[in-house]
């Protein structure tokens, strides 16, 4: 049996390449799985329901967004514009109440779509999507 001797290939760091960056599709958020707990987004998000966050991606009026509203303290809700021009977080299910905030900073992701946890086929995109 012959012995094979190893062969010694060179590790080089590789320079970012700034035309391949321009045309790359990555926006250089995180994608980020959460599952519904609770009614407050009902009927439109039912518990168990995993929902796909983006970090990073903006949010608009009407985007269903994770927000930050005290330390370490998220909630689920849709991004409204109020009659004054401020933001508030809405809840689907009138049994909550909406949440005033005073600016988007507290926003960390925005829902890019949803499944039921218990169906693969079962698939909602909430912001339009590459090659749609």
């Amino acid at each position: 049996m012959q012995t094979r001797r190893p062969i010694n290939i060179p590790v080089v760091a590789a320079s970012p390449q700034p035309e391949a960056e321009a045309e790359s599709n990555c926006s250089g958020s995180e994608l980020v799985a959460l599952m519904v707990l609770g009614d407050s987004m009902q009927p439109e998000f039912i518990e168990g329901e995993i929902l796909v966050i983006e970090t990073g991606r903006p949010a608009t009026d009407g985007s269903f967004v994770i927000a930050e509203v005290a330390k370490e303290d998220f909630i689920f809700r849709q991004l409204k514009c109020d009659e004054q021009g401020g933001w508030l977080l809405h809840a689907l299910n009138p049994a909550h109440p909406d949440t005033a905030i005073s600016g988007l900073e507290i926003i960390k992701g925005v829902v890019i779509h949803k499944r039921n946890a218990r169906s693969r086929k079962t698939v909602k995109f909430y912001v339009p999507q590459a090659g749609r």
